[in-house]
């Protein structure tokens, strides 16, 4: 009865691809079967790993040349304690098609996205690094509201769940603030100065926190978090992202 059944229970995606046929948001390329994210198979597995000539040991900046690292690999960013951080790791650039598929499960609300996004944050884990809890950087209630998720909050959950780690809703966003892309270095820094808080009666002592993100841009949005967990009593704070923008001269 099962093996006859199942026919039937094909017959609704097989009538709304012939009654609704869509297209792979992100090649154009017909899809072949329903599914509840219109993308094709191939541009879900093609982000690839992040490559460059050189990076920061600590937070992976790219860099062109050696010149702005010192012996131990560090950059002048992390030499001088601006990043509130202890590392970063970035799955890959924010181009191509790992950046269409964060817009699309960001902007457009393709939730599904979660899953195999989150999988490519598991394959940029460090392997030489261990955590205590896993903690999403949080939305405004405001942006929260406007979007209907959170869409770092998916990403760490998928993890979390794969990794065997709690997740704790350790920080909050106690203001709204601007646009990061409208701003610059400076202006971002101070856009977020502030802007986070740990959650009281949040146990933070002492744990090893994986901070999660979409994208990393100039890392003042995870620095503001990290520096906010640390006052929570957190021992040391990893980001793990997505994507990183490529700030190096001549590569956007």
């Amino acid at each position: 009865m099962r093996t006859a059944a199942f026919p039937f229970r094909a017959i609704p995606h097989a009538l709304f691809s012939l009654f609704f046929p869509a297209d792979c948001r992100i090649c154009n390329t017909p899809l072949g079967r329903w599914t509840r994210v219109p993308v094709c198979a191939s541009c879900i597995a093609a982000p690839a790993p992040l490559e460059a000539e050189y990076f920061c040991s600590l937070c992976r900046t790219p860099f062109l040349n050696p010149h702005p690292l010192d012996q131990h690999g560090v950059c002048a960013a992390c030499r001088s304690g601006l990043l509130g951080f202890d590392r970063a790791t970035s799955f890959g650039f924010y181009e191509g098609h790992l950046r269409g598929l964060i817009h699309l499960f960001k902007y457009a609300g393709m939730r599904p996205l979660a899953h195999p996004l989150a999988q490519l944050l598991e394959r940029a884990l460090p392997v030489d690094e261990a955590y205590d809890v896993v903690v999403p950087v949080p939305l405004h209630w405001k942006k929260k509201w406007q979007r209907g998720f959170n869409q770092a909050e998916l990403l760490a959950r998928h993890l979390a769940k794969r990794r065997r780690l709690p997740l704790l809703k350790a920080l909050r966003r106690r203001k709204s603030t601007e646009a990061q892309a409208t701003q610059s270095i400076a202006g971002r820094r101070r856009n977020v100065a502030g802007a986070f808080m740990a959650q009281p009666g949040v146990p933070l002592a002492g744990k090893r926190v994986l901070l999660i993100d979409d994208v990393m841009t100039t890392g003042a949005t995870a620095s503001a978090c990290a520096a906010a967990l640390k006052r929570g009593g957190a021992k040391s704070v990893s980001l793990l992202t997505l994507a990183r923008v490529d700030r190096r001269p001549g590569t956007n």
